[in-house]
């Protein structure tokens, strides 16, 4: 019995040798996404295959409510890395709009990724074909305190409206696409990189448009809040006959201060690094250069020291 027992002891032990060698003492972190329509969560899912495959760490990619809840789950510490829009990360640091009086503290940025374009949808044979149009009308604005909300409420506000003027839904991308299909709501306001997947499998059933922005209020709307850009969505997109103009936030990367700074230059590396390695649409966006244009927060130190290497920040 005696040796019986000795050899289940070492037996567990070398089992759990191998356990941990096949970790290989790697950190393990947590990266939040966003849903599974939208262009957070596969790319997510690509960045942590690539930080795997050349850093020192286990990352695990993981759906979520996007932009404004990643930024709670980094001050929690239920998340290490986040995606989040440019303008949500710049509220959560300053304790603003959705984040009053609950600043998060430490959050800080890898760097930014793409442009986010802000795509008012709806169906071709809607009558909507401006942002006044939607007055009356049932609009999903995403969820409360989200960044799709926030962007929602600054341009109806640019046009005259609150969101009492609509009949607001707060519905997630591929919710909105399934309402808009079956004639539940007659518009969506969806924050995303084109193409985005919910809208993509909308218009392989249905005849979509995307509502333009008029170049007035374009102006006007980023003269009051410089976080936005102004972007096209390219003919084609969607199927659509011609390019629609709208404007954009960016996508970003932020990481918990709490993250060690060897760690965090060995991910922003392996990013940097290997963009070649992206599949997603979005990945033509993603470089060192851009990475470092219109963050809006501080730079972990580990990502300032990678930018500073190559010569892109002071």
């Amino acid at each position: 019995m005696k040796k019986r027992g000795l050899l289940l002891s070492f037996i567990m032990l070398v089992g759990f040798s191998m356990i941990l060698a096949a970790c290989g003492g790697k950190a393990q972190l947590a990266l939040v996404t966003g849903g599974t329509g939208g262009t957070y969560y596969p790319l997510g899912g690509e960045l942590a295959n690539i930080i795997n495959d050349n850093a020192d760490a286990e990352v695990t990619s993981q759906s979520s409510n996007a932009s404004a809840d990643n930024m709670k789950d980094i001050a929690n510490g239920d998340a290490d890395l986040a995606f989040t829009q440019t303008d949500i990360a710049s509220y959560a640091v300053e304790g603003k709009l959705m984040f009053d009086g609950t600043a998060v503290t430490n959050a800080q940025a890898i760097g930014t990724l793409y442009p986010e374009t802000i795509q008012i949808v709806t169906l071709k044979d809607s009558g909507i074909t401006s942002v006044e149009d939607l007055r009356g009308k049932t609009v999903s604005v995403g969820a409360p305190g989200s960044g799709t909300y926030a962007n929602a409420e600054q341009i109806l506000e640019i046009h005259g409206m609150t969101m009492d003027d609509i009949n607001a839904q707060n519905l997630a991308f591929d919710e909105s696409t399934d309402g808009l299909q079956d004639g539940n709501i007659d518009a969506a306001f969806i924050t995303a990189g084109t193409p985005t997947g919910a809208v993509e499998g909308l218009a392989a059933l249905k005849d979509v448009s995307i509502v333009s922005i008029a170049q007035d209020k374009i102006d006007a709307l980023i003269a009051k809040y410089p976080y936005y850009a102004q972007n096209t969505i390219p003919a084609g997109t969607y199927k659509l006959e011609a390019e629609v103009a709208t404007v954009a936030v960016s996508a970003m990367l932020v990481v918990s201060s709490e993250l060690d700074e060897d760690l965090v230059y060995e991910m922003t590396k392996a990013i940097f690094e290997n963009t070649d390695k992206i599949s997603h649409a979005k990945g033509a966006f993603i470089s060192a250069e851009n990475a470092v244009i219109g963050v809006g927060i501080d730079f972990h130190p580990g990502a300032a020291k990678y930018f500073k290497e190559k010569g892109l920040l002071n």
